[in-house]
């Protein structure tokens, strides 16, 4: 077989004449939704695909959908005849706007082959195959020319039937490279500098026969990363040179190239070049080597890639940086933007270019670390780090450490070269906790690392900025909120709307052990507790003497007004308890956020049971009976008409309406005092410095259990079981458990089935981290007391889940978003983008009671 090598970010033309086996190509060796053929959209905007009016706006619709998959990332095929070099210009021009490249595969057939196929198929007029032969024959040789990176001619039918597809990988791309590394700002010549920073850092040196630095190696194992500017300026570039060579070359460096690479390769090779900024330095003392150690230099420098993308996408490092759009994309605007950054078109005063400020725009999840522009301090801003310190001005040289997110810096020994413009302090840098408007207005994306980009639309923004606004805690205190969760698939069980049979097989194949846990009739809290109010003052910047909170998933406080005290003593009785249990010492920290239930239910939703349960409740009860009774006694008198029915169907509404009210008052008693809460904490989501959410249920049950024993007058255990979804026998005793818990007699809510590992990757994505299976009784209150006559579960078994579940799983990611960011010590505002997503998501127009 011959491999064709494709970049695996690319769009690929696929070149040739009708009856050239382009599309029977396509559909061996690409995925359906990768290949966008003309005939297909032809088909899809004119219902014939050999209507030829229809090609322009075929074409206007194809481009529009490569344009859409390449902003994604996504390889894209085109299959179109691409003749005549003014169509392959519009694929080529589509390719540089998204910063890719194009590829072209070209099908370059004997005219008796493609003549013989078309009689067999289309019977299209020889002089017309003649044309499209002519025009592929003058394409051929100049396809490169053309933009086309890669161009693979196939000649024969022998040879595209043993033709193969191999991708190829970009050069930015080392994401399977974990680390850990330590980035490495520009050292411009300041060798004794950087031998210095890499001792520090725990770098082993080893020099050469003359006792030159010739390489470098961690003990551990650490990769260092160069971010370019090696070169110019400093008292020994051809040392930095030889020492970075040498790191790369044992497999212990990576480099990036800088802007004084490129212009100092340019002066090499005898361009003609300005020998300003420290150029005359390098060329001087460069002269003073050997041939063949500048010749070796000059390969390394030309060899350069503009960025790296590590750590699986969380780390990019850039000489100038870069925006969140061309990380991981090749083309000339890619690696200037790498080289020089993006400028304004305006000089300053010392007559430099005046750079435009893309870190003050930049909102990827990746950690861009970069160079370029000399800073006093590294700082951190919106999720990037100059590492450009002015060494070789005087300043100092600076590493940072990752994933750790340190730096190390080492003072320059001396004045190298004097800047054209003095060091300036870092960007000022928006306070970590200043939240502005344009962080959440409009439609936006976020990133999260567990299931990619989630959508914010503009309206759902709004909504919750109202809430966040009017109602919510103070936004320091709002680390997370819940998220909804994925309902059961509808049960074919008679009678029944939801059964756990079901949500076993939604796991099944994805998640084999999953726990059962027990679902409390109360009302979903988040509780944020510090050990004391002088932790909460610096951590939280609590400026009232409290000392933790409890919410609601919306954000709201529980405990307002006259019952702010009660409150107070609920966080005193827990935080005594995690004291008692250890937890402080064992996790390592001074404040906890926890996920419970807090019972009762009506202590949240008595305004809800006064004005839409009770009356619905009381209303039924009392015209039930009474129509009933007139029922009754017409029955008795002998009418003539059969009013059976009619009474049967009035007494089994009364049944229901009964049970209704059954059914909510098991939620609802008085609160007098601390003795009548409950709370039932069921997750330990984090504390400092850690998130605790995706663990291993076991791991949260171990500790929530001393946590309960500490406190067993206000904390409540949560009963639980776990199911292996394979073993018949075990989904028998959960399916027990469930039908026990939700009897009428006992009237509990039901169940919620997790997977037992926490966090789990299944083959589709994550795996729903929760899946409710409520109870005939309960959901009686959700959907109506008459919900279980057969005709109304008959409609319900036909309820659309699939936004929900997918509604549960961005919700859930957003939160776990939230957390992942608290526990790397992130900004508020780069909280609050997770954390304001959950919300606004919560207005997306989705069945409440799903």
């Amino acid at each position: 077989m011959t491999k064709l090598a494709i970049p695996d970010l690319s769009l690929v033309a696929l070149v040739g004449v009708s009856g050239s086996g382009k599309s029977t190509f396509a559909r061996t060796h690409f995925a359906p939704t990768q290949v966008l053929s003309s005939d297909r959209f032809r088909g899809l905007v004119a219902d014939d695909e050999n209507d030829q009016s229809a090609t322009p706006d075929a074409f206007d619709a194809l481009y529009y959908v490569a344009d859409k998959r390449l902003r994604a990332g996504r390889l894209t095929v085109v299959d179109a005849m691409h003749l005549h070099r003014e169509d392959r210009a519009k694929l080529v021009a589509a390719a540089r706007a998204r910063d890719v490249l194009p590829v072209a595969i070209v099908f370059d057939l004997p005219e008796a082959v493609t003549r013989r196929r078309n009689a067999e198929h289309r019977a299209l007029p020889g002089h017309v195959l003649r044309r499209q032969q002519e025009a592929l024959r003058r394409s051929v040789r100049h396809l490169a020319k053309e933009g086309f990176r890669k161009v693979h001619v196939l000649s024969t039918v022998d040879d595209v039937a043993a033709a193969g597809i191999e991708y190829e990988k970009a050069y930015n791309d080392k994401r399977e490279l974990t680390g850990p590394f330590d980035v490495i700002g520009d050292v411009h010549g300041c060798r004794a500098e950087l031998e210095t920073l890499l001792a520090r850092l725990g770098y082993v040196l080893t020099r050469d026969e003359a006792g030159r630095p010739a390489g470098a190696h961690h003990p551990e194992g650490r990769t260092a990363v160069f971010v370019g500017d090696l070169v110019d300026r400093g008292p020994d570039t051809p040392g930095v040179l030889r020492l970075v060579m040498g790191m790369v070359a044992a497999g212990t460096a990576l480099c990036v190239t800088g802007n004084h690479e490129h212009k100092l390769v340019r002066a090499l090779d005898g361009r003609g070049v300005t020998t300003s900024h420290g150029l005359a330095e390098s060329l001087a003392q460069l002269a003073a080597e050997p041939a063949e150690f500048r010749a070796a230099a000059r390969e390394f420098m030309y060899g350069l890639v503009s960025h790296y993308r590590l750590d699986g996408g969380a780390l990019v490092v850039a000489h100038a940086g870069l925006k969140e759009e061309y990380h991981g994309r090749a083309s000339g605007r890619v690696r200037s933007f790498c080289m020089y950054g993006e400028t304004t078109g305006e000089t300053d005063e010392y007559g430099l270019p005046v750079r435009h400020p893309w870190a003050n725009e930049y909102r990827g999840g990746a950690s861009v670390v970069y160079g370029h522009t000399p800073v006093t301090e590294a700082v951190w801003h919106n999720n990037t780090l100059c590492l450009d310190t002015g060494c070789v001005f005087g300043g100092a040289l600076t590493a940072l450490r990752w994933p750790e997110r340190e730096t190390v810096a080492v003072p320059a020994a001396r004045v190298h070269y004097e800047p054209a413009r003095p060091l300036r302090a870092p960007e000022p840098v928006r306070q970590p906790d200043l939240l502005r408007l344009d962080d959440v207005l409009g439609t936006r994306v976020v990133e999260t690392r567990f299931l990619g980009r989630v959508k914010i639309r503009e309206e759902n923004a709004a909504g919750a900025l109202e809430v966040m606004s009017r109602f919510a805690l103070d936004p320091r205190w709002l680390l997370y909120l819940p998220p909804t969760m994925a309902p059961c698939p509808a049960s074919p069980v008679d009678g029944l709307l939801e059964h756990p049979a079901q949500a076993f097989d939604a796991y099944r194949g994805e998640v084999r052990e999953v726990l059962c846990e027990e679902k409390h009739m109360g009302s979903r809290a988040v509780v944020l507790l510090c050990r004391d109010a002088e932790v909460a003052r610096r951590r939280f910047g609590a400026a009232d003497g409290a000392a933790g909170v409890i919410h609601t998933r919306t954000g709201r406080p529980f405990f307002t007004g006259e019952d702010a005290e009660l409150g107070e003593q609920l966080l005193d009785r827990v935080r005594a308890a995690v004291g008692e249990a250890g937890l402080w010492a064992e996790l390592d920290t001074d404040w906890l956020l926890l996920d419970a239930e807090l019972l009762p239910w009506s202590l949240k939703a008595g305004e809800l049971l006064r004005r839409q349960y009770a009356p619905v409740g009381t209303a039924a009860r009392t015209a039930l009976p009474a129509a009933i009774s007139v029922l009754e006694r017409a029955a008795a008198r002998d009418t003539g008409q059969d009013l059976g029915e009619l009474l049967d169907s009035q007494r089994s509404r009364l049944a229901n309406a009964e049970a209704f009210t059954s059914a909510y008052g098991r939620y609802c008693w008085p609160v007098r005092g601390l003795g009548d809460l409950a709370l039932a904490p069921f997750t330990i989501l984090a504390g400092e410095g850690a998130s605790y959410a995706g663990l291993d249920r076991a791991w949260h049950f171990d500790r929530i259990d001393r946590l309960v024993a500490a406190a067993p007058d206000v904390l409540r255990t949560t009963r639980r079981l776990v199911v292996d979804v394979d073993v018949p026998a075990s989904v028998a005793a959960g399916t027990r458990w469930w039908t026990e818990l939700t009897s009428a007699d006992a009237g509990g809510e039901g169940m919620v089935i997790k997977p037992l590992a926490g966090l789990v990757r299944g083959k589709r994505g994550i795996a729903q981290p929760g899946i409710k299976c409520r109870g005939r009784e309960y959901l009686r209150i959700i959907y109506g007391p008459d919900y279980t006559e057969p005709g109304n579960l008959a409609r319900l078994r036909e309820r659309k889940l699939a936004r929900k579940r997918s509604l549960a799983l961005r919700e859930y990611s957003l939160g776990m978003e939230a957390l992942a960011r608290v526990a790397d010590g992130e900004p508020l505002w780069r909280v609050h983008e997770a954390v304001f997503g959950v919300l606004a998501l919560e207005s997306e127009p989705v069945d409440p009671r799903l």
